[in-house]
């Protein structure tokens, strides 16, 4: 699929709303059967646009990706639905009015800052991905917020807009993820120059970013979804220096207050499991500074605590037993407890879950549920044995 064009001609709209719904192993049937009173490719891209929509679906809702335009790249590169929306929702209450949106895309973004009443210039460079874009303002009646321009992002000038937003590329057709950020397409470097020049900025990065890269005029937030690590965004224009982590749906937005590594305790009653956004953020300190708790090992994210506390930044387990790392063990404790239902988590073990599932379960014991945690207790190999709290 080069051209969107076709599928935009009343034809094409109408073949896409007849294979909406096609699952892939009806495409042949469905592809033989539309070529008898339809042009083969057009039928092919018609198809191949409906696959994309049903990718798709899971970061932007049925409603919009039944309505939207995708590319591959597009799919995969997309900021999901409510990141997005979130993001958006932090520049309004920064009183942005207009934002240049610099590697747009297929224009997730755009279109989440359009809904929050925001002017966008959307830009990108590849002729497709700016037609998806423009073809998606038009489907879902922001067109008139939203101006997509195909151009080079280092050319765009900036100052008559009231904040910037740059999504780098970090996937490259013949090496995959980048995680240089130097070899972001523009560079981070470029980004953060952008960035300084205007009143407000916010530079989407990979999660895996490290803090020693941040320059000290931005803030850095983590954000999770679902308990999902998304990404890491840089803000300038807002609290340099400062650190956050804010976990969706909510949000929930816990601030570091520079707190120095947690110590290492005995393990107590309660195990605590951070946010992925609250470990990236490094902020597990603060969590464990809320919980009255510590570290179950200097280098494990795990924090244990003796009283069990509400918090939306880890999730509690009960923790009924202690022992050396031993399947034979393990599997005498499930049959004992007749257990059935088994999850395995490990955080600095080399051990795979799943094949310690197979080994410790080959059949259900019972009714019961019970959760394993392959980690380190002090140095030593440890198995924890407990339930969600």
């Amino acid at each position: 699929m080069n051209d969107l064009a076709p599928l935009l001609t009343p034809e094409g709209r109408a073949l896409l709303d007849t294979v909406r719904d096609t699952a892939p192993a009806d495409e042949l049937a469905v592809a033989t059967r539309l070529r008898r009173e339809h042009p083969a490719e057009l039928v092919s891209a018609a198809l191949g646009q409906a696959r994309l929509r049903q990718r798709a679906a899971v970061k932007f809702g049925t409603e919009d990706a039944g309505r939207m335009f995708f590319t591959p790249n597009g799919v995969e590169q997309s900021t999901r639905a409510s990141v997005a929306t979130y993001r958006a929702q932090r520049l309004r209450e920064l009183g942005v009015t207009s934002v240049a949106d610099l590697c747009s895309g297929i224009g997730g973004d755009a279109i989440a800052l359009a809904r929050a009443g925001i002017r966008v210039l959307a830009v990108d460079h590849d002729p497709l991905t700016a037609a998806a874009a423009r073809a998606n303002a038009d489907a879902l009646g922001l067109a008139g917020l939203i101006e997509v321009r195909e151009a080079d992002v280092t050319g765009i000038d900036t100052a008559p807009y009231d904040a910037v937003f740059v999504d780098p590329a970090r996937r490259s057709s013949g090496r995959g993820r980048i995680f240089d950020p130097e070899a972001y397409s523009p560079p981070l470097s470029w980004a953060i120059d952008t960035a300084l020049t205007a009143p407000h900025a916010a530079l989407k990065i990979a999660p895996g970013i490290p803090h020693e890269t941040v320059p000290a005029e931005a803030e850095a937030e983590w954000i999770s979804d679902g308990g999902d690590v998304k990404e890491a965004v840089l803000w300038f224009g807002t609290a340099p220096g400062a650190v956050r982590a804010t976990l969706l749906p909510g949000p929930r937005t816990l601030l570091g207050r520079g707190l120095p590594n947690p110590g290492v305790r005995p393990l107590g009653r309660y195990l605590y499991e951070p946010d992925g956004a609250v470990i990236r953020a490094h902020l597990v300190a603060e969590v464990a500074e809320d919980l009255e708790g510590g570290l179950i090992d200097a280098t494990i994210a795990y924090i244990t605590a003796d009283e069990l506390r509400a918090t939306p930044y880890a999730t509690a387990y009960e923790i009924t037993e202690q022992l050396p790392f031993s399947v034979k063990k393990l599997k005498a404790l499930l049959r004992a407890r007749e257990v059935g239902i088994l999850t395995v988590k490990k955080r600095g073990s080399a051990v795979e879950p799943e094949e310690l599932r197979r080994k410790v379960l080959p059949k259900p014991y019972g009714a019961r549920s019970a959760t394993v945690f392959l980690t380190r207790v002090a140095g030593a190999p440890t198995m924890l044995v407990g339930a969600p709290a």
